[in-house]
């Protein structure tokens, strides 16, 4: 600051030297202008002192005020201790904000389309200037010879400032461009159709997210009943090893060996317990929700509706082919980058405009005069040599386009896969819930007997602990059937575009 100072100083001529006053001024300025910045960069935030060391933020940088927790739509805080999967659902699709972005993604394509569609309508402009100018006119006795010496004769004689005012409107059109125009909007169009389809795959992924936490949650709860009911059962078999332990009729190992299952089943019940709180949060992040927000599920009924997979695993996937909107979207992202092929093809070719404008001069002074000033053009702009600009962006136009084509390619074969593995998983699932229930129902009697003839003196304790741990798992792989059963499920109609928002669900009747 100090050094740019002094150089205006030395630039000013030295015959007009600068009062001293005012010079102190420009020296005073620098120096607090030096000041300011010495200050700043002391305050300014810096590194830590060493690389192991945390860096502490000065003063003046305040913490970043803590945000508050999306609200419950009021509709549904009356329901808050009994959410069904159709509830939670209505929350992730209000709060959770990947739907919002991609919702707003779609709005911006849909304005873009918008202002591309401009090109097709005429641009309006209003200009206006306002001018002063001076001019000086030639004597009227003017000698053309350069070496005549000047007198009052030849002497340009100045004329009076002249001010004006000149309003105009001015429309301009795009006549011709050999398809450049029309490339461009479809190319728009189809980033639109992208987005739109995007949004509608980021709803069933959501949805699909917000239903496996939600199965998880509640496969949590049931393995934690079976677990209760196995510590029960356990204290029992251990109440019955001590009355005979007591009565002479069982040695100590059989106590302990039952009292070793009793702290093992409530070790595994302490686990899961811990699991369902982690479980529960998670499905209030799914939705959108704080991690702490108060809230429970209602429990799915028992006999959950199995119906047979009837329908052959080739006609889903020609229903997913049919209904994914990734898929769609990224059919749609090829069809954007063939139409930018078509626009940067068309850069190289002639453009046709017209310019039509009309307005009026007003002559404001030395005398007050107007007149009308009307004019049209037509303008042929013909490229010739760009520095192969052209060239490159068709390349890479084509390029984007291959890309396009293989992702789109790439994305056709996931499909087909998901579906095939997820066609195949519905009927195993289906297939272990009804031998579960078979293996449930036996483990049950298996235990029942056992636990009868141990108490009558006919059994051991290792045959109650066998069959109390085959009675235990047996209720896991029910609850974990019934789980897969559910999940397997969601994810066929998520992998065959059929996932739908509760509200779409009961339009179409869907279960």
């Amino acid at each position: 600051m100090l050094q740019i100072s002094a150089r205006i100083v030395r630039a000013l001529p030295a015959r007009r030297a600068l009062p001293a006053a005012f010079i102190a001024v420009l020296a005073a300025a620098a120096t607090l202008a030096c000041v300011h910045e010495m200050s700043s960069a002391r305050i300014a935030p810096g590194t830590a002192p060493a690389p192991g060391e945390l860096w502490t933020p000065p003063p003046e940088e305040k913490p970043a005020p803590s945000l508050p927790p999306p609200a419950i739509a009021p509709d549904l805080i009356e329901s808050a201790q009994n959410w069904g999967l159709a509830e939670l659902i209505d929350l992730a699709l209000r709060n959770n904000p990947e739907t919002k972005g991609a919702w707003a993604s779609a709005r911006a394509a849909a304005a873009e389309l918008g202002r591309v569609k401009g090109s097709y309508y005429p641009t309006v402009d209003v200009e206006a200037t306002l001018s002063r100018s001076k001019r000086s006119r030639p004597p009227t006795a003017y000698s053309p010879d350069p070496a005549a010496p000047v007198t009052s004769a030849n002497q340009f004689v100045p004329v009076a400032p002249v001010t004006s005012a000149n309003p105009s409107l001015v429309i301009d059109y795009l006549l011709l461009d050999f398809g450049g125009r029309r490339a461009s909007v479809e190319e728009a169009r189809q980033a639109l159709i992208a987005a739109d389809w995007a949004n509608n795959a980021m709803i069933q992924e959501m949805i699909l997210r917000v239903e496996q936490a939600y199965y998880l949650y509640l496969y949590s709860r049931d393995l934690q009943q079976a677990q209760q009911a196995s510590v029960k059962e356990a204290q029992a078999s251990l109440e019955a090893a001590t009355q005979r332990h007591d009565a002479g009729l069982a040695t100590i190992a059989d106590v302990l060996q039952a009292k070793t299952l009793v702290s093992q089943a409530q070790l595994a019940l302490l686990g899961t317990e811990g699991q369902i709180q982690t479980l529960r949060g998670a499905l209030a992040t799914s939705v959108g929700l704080p991690a702490n927000t108060p809230y429970d599920v209602k429990p799915l009924p028992e006999a959950l509706p199995l119906q047979p997979v009837t329908e052959e695993v080739d006609r889903l996937i020609g229903e997913a082919a049919a209904k994914r909107p990734d898929l769609a979207a990224a059919r749609a992202r090829v069809l954007e980058a063939e139409a930018r092929i078509e626009k940067a093809d068309a850069a190289d070719r002639p453009t046709l405009n017209t310019s039509v404008s009309a307005g009026r001069d007003f002559y404001l002074a030395p005398s007050s005069s107007e007149q009308n000033v009307y004019s049209g053009a037509l303008l042929l702009t013909i490229p010739i040599f760009n520095g192969f600009a052209y060239q490159y962006d068709l390349m890479k136009a084509k390029a984007e386009a291959d890309l396009a084509r293989a992702e789109r390619e790439t994305l056709e074969q996931a499909v087909i896969s998901q579906v095939w593995s997820s066609y195949h998983n519905l009927k195993t699932a289906a297939k272990k819930i009804e031998t579960s229930a078979d293996l449930l129902e036996s483990a049950q009697k298996s235990f029942e007997v056992v636990s009868a003839r141990y108490k009558a003196g006919v059994s051991n304790i290792i045959d109650v602990l066998n069959a109390e741990t085959t009675l235990f798992l047996a209720r896991a792989a029910r609850a974990q059937a019934r789980t897969d059963w559910l999940l397997s499920i969601a994810q066929l109609a998520h992998d065959t575009g059929t996932l739908l928002p509760p509200a779409e669900q009961a339009e179409k009747g869907s279960p």
